[in-house]
């Protein structure tokens, strides 16, 4: 199995520990009111990020098609130009 190389700025990234459940829907049905205050809860935590930028550039990298990547969702990164 192949696994992903580990990039430096994960280490930095301030969605780790707990506060990561915020940044992907849950398993159950989420109703749209709570997917918008957990994405806002979310994209606070990385306006306050040092790599944010790396994040989403890895995201828009790697084509990342779930939660929420250097504070853009999945419908706001396919809008973005790579």
């Amino acid at each position: 199995m192949k696994t992903k190389p580990y990039r430096a700025w994960q280490a930095k990234a301030a969605c780790k520990g707990p506060q990561s459940l915020v940044f992907f829907p849950p398993p159950q049905f989420e109703r749209k009111d709570d997917r918008l205050i957990r994405e806002q809860r979310a994209k606070a935590i990385c306006d306050g990020c040092s790599v944010q930028q790396d994040c989403l550039a890895h995201a828009l990298q790697v084509k990342e098609q779930h939660g929420i990547w250097g504070g853009l969702n999945e419908k706001e990164r396919r809008a973005t130009p790579a």
